[in-house]
């Protein structure tokens, strides 16, 4: 039952799509014996399992269904360099994890049941998330954010999140923006028109499709608009756990790639992919509810703006470590190019309500909806990381019971603050930062941030291999 391969098409000439698969009627509450029984009964011969890497990239492969069954059982083994490379499949010089003094083993892998889901245009193939386990759980992405979690169950919270990308489209293919060595690409509309339903109706057929595949894929979109600029839109993805929350995130970013591809598109998730236009936004929401009474542990109508003492620990939490946790936030060299004030991204680990200059936005609502934005964050986050760093950066905060700053009123960027505020300005010296963070190596332990620090270090360095039109342009004739 494995879907053949098809060529991007146009919209005029896609084919009508095969039945939804119900995933929760085949595979039932997603056990192990139900999984097996769902795969029997539809006589399914390929799976498709992925891992998502360091930099957020879905690896995989399809498995015969019953190579599948025995993985789903046992576990099975996936070779580790997908986490001894970086995005561009290139070996790290100076990893400790894995590498040729290791000989790149199989790492374990188990198989996640509950992640069950069904790609739609390829005749319902059944897709599974995996993790490493084992000595590779330490630096998987998946596993640190469980970690992360489960200390907050600990202390009595359940969390939950949301994420929210802003992406580029383009009328190019993956052979076009090559030749033009991603120079004068075209984009599906042109100039400014954000909230466009002009835009929207025209484009109805390519909404309709991603609306529909997230649905089908457990996705499900919340709010779906163009924002300010050239063929960008903004998906805002429905509020979950946040484990949940971050599956769908990651998988998200990985098939908006895929549905724009096979239509002879391509979306992009940079940071910032052209100094003419603002970046591009991955802005996280979290809140945190009391196990025991279910209520919101952010919420306390007497307080000011509705914070309740947890809420406000979490934020001085988030705030205090920022400037220590950032390149598990902003994770590439183009990062710190939407970094700049004046283009809607925070420049200084700062907070304020309904604030949208500052790095942290504290939300006030009823019980349901009182929330922090996480708003440093960009569209090239790896979610698993990035809400990590969030996450454990505010349990810290309520451990501790760390006070934020005074609130910033009006404009963030035109205000001066604190050296202690100040965030790092480029990958090197971020990552720099977190390898000397007791609070980074306690909340996520040595293993991961050595790694972590280890390929955010290599990925400047590959930077500072490569010549930019920018230098050629300044230095070729006058120097």
């Amino acid at each position: 039952m494995c879907a053949q391969r098809k060529p991007a098409v146009s919209s005029g000439d896609t084919p009508p799509a095969a039945p939804v698969m119900d995933v929760d009627k085949v595979f039932g509450k997603k056990t192990v014996a139900d999984i097996k029984k769902g795969l029997a009964a539809r006589g399914v011969e390929y799976v498709k399992v992925g891992v998502f890497d360091v930099d957020g990239i879905l690896r995989g492969k399809y498995m015969k269904v019953d190579k599948f069954v025995s993985a789903l059982e046992n576990g099975f083994g996936f070779c580790d360099v997908i986490f001894g490379w970086d995005s561009n499949d290139q070996l790290y010089d100076s990893a400790t994890y894995t590498g040729w003094h290791t000989a790149y083993p199989d790492a374990e892998v188990r198989i996640i049941p509950e992640s069950a889901r069904a790609i739609p245009f390829e005749d319902n193939v059944p897709f599974f998330l995996g993790e490493l386990t084992g000595k590779g759980e330490a630096v998987c992405p998946r596993g640190l954010l469980r970690r992360v979690l489960k200390r907050a169950e600990k202390m009595g919270y359940d969390v939950y999140g949301s994420c929210e990308f802003e992406f580029f489209v383009f009328d190019e293919t993956p052979d076009s923006v090559r030749q033009k060595n991603y120079q004068n690409l075209k984009s599906i509309t042109p100039g400014y028109f954000g909230y466009s339903v002009l835009r929207n109706s025209v484009h109805a057929e390519f909404y309709r499709e991603l609306l529909d595949m997230c649905r089908d894929m457990r996705l499900p979109i919340e709010g779906l608009h163009t924002e300010t600029g050239p063929g960008v839109l903004e998906a805002a993805l429905v509020y979950d756990n946040a484990l949940e929350a971050a599956d769908r995130a990651a998988l998200f970013k990985t098939f908006t790639k895929v549905l724009a591809q096979r239509k002879g598109w391509m979306a992009t998730f940079m940071a910032k992919w052209s100094n003419k236009w603002p970046g591009q936004s991955g802005h996280i929401h979290l809140s945190l509810k009391d196990k025991k009474s279910g209520k919101s542990a952010f919420y306390n109508a007497k307080n000011d703006y509705k914070m309740s003492d947890a809420m406000r620990w979490f934020l001085g939490g988030q705030q205090a470590l920022m400037p220590e946790m950032l390149s598990m936030v902003a994770c590439t060299v183009n990062s710190y190019s939407r970094l700049v004030p004046g283009f809607w991204a925070p420049t200084n680990a700062t907070w304020g309500v309904e604030n949208r200059t500052t790095a942290l936005r504290v939300i006030p609502g009823s019980e349901k909806s009182q929330r922090i934005e996480y708003r440093i964050a960009a569209a090239d986050i790896n979610p698993y990381i990035a809400l990590a760093a969030a996450i454990g950066s505010g349990l810290w905060g309520i451990e501790n019971k760390i006070e934020p700053t005074k609130i910033v009123q009006g404009n963030a960027y035109e205000q001066t603050f604190p050296d202690k505020l100040k965030l790092p300005q480029t990958l090197t010296e971020a990552a720099g930062r977190l390898r000397k963070s007791k609070a980074a190596n306690d909340l996520f332990g040595a293993d991961f941030v050595t790694h972590y620090a280890q390929s955010r270090e290599w990925e400047e360095r590959e930077f500072r291999k490569a010549i930019t039109d920018w230098e050629l342009a300044r230095y070729f004739e006058i120097i």
